[in-house]
């Protein structure tokens, strides 16, 4: 028999509860760095322990918050002209994904993407980096990181591997947590109407892992304020890297 944990959940043991913590507390350590990647970090682990569509509904909640309390604390820093050029990209890339998943299955594309993805990193660790993109760039990057998101869940990379050819380390991170954020607003504003949250559950277990997230987003801005820009790219390229990673190692699969 599993041990209550609280009033609130009493089906979720006391092991679990603190694998959750684990995993959100190591998923928010990288958002509070990059701005991105806390399916990357915790996906695989909670996918031991709960169902995946909780798993995307879950995380779409904690991602929100999280992305409104670092524009609260330092929203500041956030790139208004790369914003203004990036959402409305991203806006109309998430309803042609949207579309798109509706109607193909292009089990190609995740592949295709995760290949392009560890591609980039391994060259930019090469020392190939592009010195910079053109303003013009973002249509393309915002267009398809609003299309992988939507198809995928997965599209942060896509505006970090833009943004790192932009602008400055701070600036970089929080006009990527503005980004994310807006993503996951409007797939909450989604779940919301189709009634993902209606039984409460969800809402519950994110209040109960809330310190974790806390705790990560504060060990993540910690460390992100000791790095180098270089040191700040590297870890992008790493989180980029294993980004695609899973893309490819998820088709692979579902070859099985």
């Amino acid at each position: 028999m599993p041990v209550d944990l609280t009033a609130l959940l009493p089906d979720v043991s006391l092991p679990a509860y603190l694998a959750m913590c684990l995993a959100i507390a190591g998923a928010y350590v990288i958002f509070g760095m990059a701005g991105f990647g806390t399916a990357l970090v915790a996906g695989p682990l909670l996918a031991y322990l709960m169902p995946v569509s909780q798993i995307v509904a879950l995380l779409a909640l904690m991602d929100c918050t999280a992305a409104a309390f670092a524009l609260l604390r330092d929203g500041r820093a956030a790139d208004r002209a790369e914003l203004g050029r990036l959402l409305p990209c991203m806006l109309a890339g998430s309803l042609v994904g949207a579309a798109l998943l509706l109607k193909l299955q292009s089990d190609l594309l995740p592949l295709l993407l995760g290949v392009f993805a560890m591609g980039y990193a391994i060259w930019s660790f090469a020392g190939k980096r592009p010195s910079g993109f053109t303003p013009r760039a973002a249509l393309p990057f915002g267009l398809g990181g609003g299309l992988c998101s939507a198809m995928f869940g997965s599209g942060g990379f896509l505006y970090a591997i833009y943004l790192s050819g932009r602008l400055g380390k701070d600036a970089m991170r929080m006009t990527q947590s503005t980004l994310i954020g807006v993503s996951t607003l409007t797939r909450l504003v989604l779940f919301a109407l189709a009634g993902v949250y209606a039984g409460a559950a969800i809402i519950k277990l994110a209040l109960l892992l809330a310190p974790a997230m806390a705790l990560g987003l504060w060990a993540g801005r910690r460390i992100t304020l000791r790095l180098s820009r270089e040191q700040f790219l590297r870890m992008v390229n790493a989180v980029v890297l294993c980004s695609g990673g899973a893309l490819v190692l998820h088709y692979l699969l579902r070859l099985d």
